[in-house]
């Protein structure tokens, strides 16, 4: 089984700020570094860490090699991924002393999608392949639809949730990667028990999972339930954290791994990830997580 993750590519400016500015407010910073991210490559690379054959869909600006060039470091395949004139995508983050973060995220060339890209890089994978997206490019709602059409099984983590989440068919979902804050956006629920009960009777025939933070995380199909305590850490930076579960537990479907098995590989994984700085760089191989 191949997955083509069809995401944004993005620079990451990282701030080191006392604590996230408030409206109306200026701080000074204390550090800026830049790190490759976006949602679309840090699943990528942390579905190739863990063992999955990865190819990478979405498009840069003229300004983006060095974001293909650490892709394919960790041997993910940017066959798919096209280069426009402009500006490739970047997101402004926060990291707090409690290294909690916000992020403020500018489109560039990640909502610049066609259908014909789309097109080309589907028609490279078949029935049983894996399609993961977010919420970080334009075109959302005509991906899921084609890749369905093709009998893919399509991961959604619709991070960021916005209005245009809306015009998507969330019945061809196979699996939901949500946290707390997606999933009462989805559900309208706060209660993690509540969210995975509005989740099942929606999408009845999908699979969820609900990531907790420091309360760890919870996998639900049907009546089936599985719990994961998390796995602690001296937390540096979180930023990366959910992109690490996420390509993690996909790779784990495809090794074949139980739900169980699965969820506590990926918390092992993550915990490592929020031990270090930055994004892309902090997401651990598989040979770090599975020697723990």
């Amino acid at each position: 089984m191949k997955v083509l993750n069809y995401g944004s590519l993005n620079y990451d400016f990282v701030y080191q700020v006392d604590h996230i500015t408030e409206a109306g407010e200026t701080q000074a910073s204390e550090k800026r570094e830049t790190f490759c991210g976006g949602k679309g490559l840090n699943q990528s690379i942390a579905l190739a860490k863990a063992g999955a054959e990865v190819f990478q869909g979405g498009t840069v600006g003229a300004d983006g090699q060095m974001l293909l060039d650490e892709l394919n470091k960790y041997g993910v395949d940017t066959s798919f991924v096209r280069k426009i004139d402009g500006e490739t995508g970047h997101a402004v983050i926060q990291v707090d002393r409690n290294a909690q973060n916000g992020i403020l995220l500018f489109g560039g060339a990640n909502v610049r999608q066609t259908k014909h890209e789309m097109n080309q890089a589907l028609d490279a994978f078949g029935q049983g392949d894996f399609l993961l997206i977010q919420n970080e490019i334009n075109l959302l709602d005509y991906l899921i639809d084609s890749a369905f059409d093709r009998g893919l099984r399509i991961v959604c983590n619709p991070s960021p949730y916005n209005r245009t989440l809306e015009q998507c068919d969330f019945s061809k979902i196979s699996i939901f990667m949500l946290n707390e804050v997606e999933g009462f956006q989805m559900t309208g629920e706060r209660e993690p028990e509540k969210i995975l009960d509005v989740m099942a009777e929606q999408f009845p025939q999908a699979e969820a999972v609900l990531t907790l933070g420091e309360k760890g995380a919870v996998y639900r199909k049907g009546t089936v339930k599985v719990r994961q305590d998390c796995i602690p850490a001296d937390v540096a930076d979180t930023t990366a954290a959910g992109d690490t579960f996420t390509g993690y537990f996909i790779a784990g479907i495809i090794k074949g791994m139980s739900p169980a098995d699965n969820l506590k590989r990926c918390a092992k994984a993550s915990s490592i990830t929020v031990s270090r700085k930055g994004a892309a760089p902090s997401i651990p191989t598989s040979d770090e997580v599975d020697i723990i």
